[in-house]
């Protein structure tokens, strides 16, 4: 074997070992000779299948009579996942082991369930995205979408018991064709440091709008929407809930108010725990975990340094789903770990107190964690009607969720908050500093003011297909976006919008500075 070969075949090693070098520490013990493995692939942290895992294995043992054994692989990131499944029914598909109708084994694919990620990844699960089969039809032979993911099964009368209405504000608790279930909630809130908001004369937050506080200049810690779904989840809240208007100048200001953007969505809550930030977005587990983190033995949630809320009634709650998967090898165990998680007990995992003296008891058996708090919002409404006084965070996402549904723009967050931002961050914290000093001096010119105002928030023009300008308006969005679409042309797009903004970012200090120096003359 050549030099040149080793590194390419380590590194094949390397692909083909991911699913198994990635289990966490802490599963559940390696099973007997003949008991049944549940194998689960999961986005979750470790200290969630630590839970899980040996929960259902009891839960199992006393409800079936029989033992199994729960096989954790990963944490991954979802599009980690999708993407090793996506290649794994593609081969079966090209072997013939997965028939163009969908019928296969039980086996045929390595995993029994995807536990964790948002609805949205579950939906491509259930889509089938990169999955192809073809199907004779009419006469022709055409491609078409095979689901990685299989219905549940379950009576609806079962669902109904476990969901009653299928609704959280705008959102789905579970798939109707049930390709997907949901297990817990998430929330995309804001997560906050007490000690620093109270230095800086600011109460709690309570909204979105808190971000945009001149008091918060170089204090908001923001993920860039480019490299996370989940913060593009929450500014795609903004934007629906407060309209266009509104919303992209709220956008706009909590971004000049913002420290800095960063790749990964779990980096603020930790920096603002650490003080390096004194509020900013995030999902809500990685807010409250970060403040379980940081809290002292025994003390109350609402003391500890770190904050987490969601905004009444803007909040974007999501269901964190469940699927079962086309040819897993365990299908029926599969379902049974859907009921565990669904039952109180399974539930009460998510936000009960470790076990304690006090912990309730169902049927003999103690409920909450062993050994982690999950800080996760369960997702029955039982556990807010009946259990509300073990629950950690004593707070309803079903009162807190919004009913507006997304308005459609989402798809504009990452190219304009590129430009007028991320890309000019320094120019836009000038400009926005110049601006409420601006505002804050009540002797300052208005008609210079009111300049100012506009060239901040100004929006560029987008030269589409044709030549002709087009407005970036919420009537015209559509026909933006399609002029983004061909080889190259977003990145072209990007360009010029960064460009104008800094212009105006420009534009705004020049204002300012040739106001002042009138008025010392």
């Amino acid at each position: 074997m050549t030099l040149r070969i080793l590194p390419l075949l380590v590194a094949f090693l390397l692909i083909i070992g991911v699913p198994f070098l990635l289990r966490p520490a802490g599963g559940s013990a390696a099973p007997g000779k003949d008991v049944p493995r549940l194998i689960i692939i999961t986005p979750h942290v470790t200290q969630i299948s630590a839970e899980f895992g040996p929960a259902f294995e009891a839960w199992h043992l006393r409800k079936y009579g029989t033992p199994v054994s729960v096989d954790w692989r990963g944490p991954l990131g979802t599009s980690e996942i999708i993407k090793l499944l996506q290649s794994q029914y593609i081969a079966s598909i090209q072997s013939g082991a997965i028939a163009p109708d969908g019928t296969c084994k039980p086996g045929t694919i390595d995993y029994d369930i995807v536990f964790g990620g948002g609805s949205f990844d579950h939906g491509r699960l259930k889509s089938g995205e990169g999955v192809t089969v073809k199907v004779e039809k009419d006469g022709q032979v055409i491609s078409k979408n095979l689901p990685m993911s299989v219905p549940a099964g379950f009576p609806q009368a079962k669902l109904d018991d476990w969901f009653g209405k299928n609704e959280i504000g705008a959102a789905l608790l579970y798939d109707p064709e049930q390709y997907w279930i949901g297990n817990a909630l998430s929330g995309f809130g804001i997560v906050f440091n007490r000690d620093l908001l109270t230095r800086l004369g600011l109460k709690e937050p309570t909204s979105f709008e808190d971000l945009a506080s001149p008091k918060l200049q170089g204090m908001v810690a923001l993920a860039d929407p480019r490299q996370s779904g989940s913060i593009s989840t929450a500014f795609d809240a903004v934007l629906s809930n407060y309209g266009w208007e509104k919303g992209w100048r709220l956008l706009r200001e909590m971004c000049a108010n913002a420290r800095y953007f960063t790749n990964s969505s779990t980096k603020p809550p930790i920096d603002i725990s650490l003080g390096e930030g004194a509020i900013g977005l995030a999902i809500d587990f990685y807010g409250r975990s970060q403040a379980q983190a940081i809290a002292k033995p025994g003390e109350d949630p609402a003391h500890v340094r770190v904050g987490y809320v969601d905004p009444k009634g803007t909040a974007s709650i999501d269901a964190d789903p469940i699927s079962i998967m086309r040819g897993g090898p365990n299908p029926e165990i599969a379902r049974r770990f859907v009921e565990f998680v669904l039952s109180i007990e399974g539930q009460a995992l998510w936000n009960f107190h470790v076990q304690n003296a006090n912990s309730p008891v169902l049927d003999g058996v103690k409920l909450g964690p062993k050994h982690y708090e999950l800080r996760r919002m369960p997702i029955r409404r039982v556990m807010y009607e009946k259990y509300w006084d073990y629950l950690i965070d004593q707070v309803n996402p079903y009162e807190l969720a919004s009913t507006v549904k997304p308005a459609g723009w989402r798809s504009a967050i990452g190219v304009m908050m590129g430009a007028f931002a991320i890309d000019n961050s320094e120019e836009q914290r000038e400009a926005w500093k110049a601006l409420n000093e601006a505002r804050a001096d009540s002797g300052f010119p208005t008609s210079v003011l009111a300049e100012m105002e506009t060239a901040f928030y100004a929006w560029p023009t987008t030269i589409g297909p044709d030549g002709s300008g087009i407005p970036f308006t919420p009537d015209t969005f559509q026909a933006v976006r399609n002029s983004w679409k061909g080889p190259g042309a977003q990145r072209r797009a990007e360009i010029a919008y960064s460009k104008f903004f800094k212009r105006q970012y420009l534009e705004v200090v020049r204002l300012f500075t040739q106001a002042r120096e009138r008025e010392r003359t």
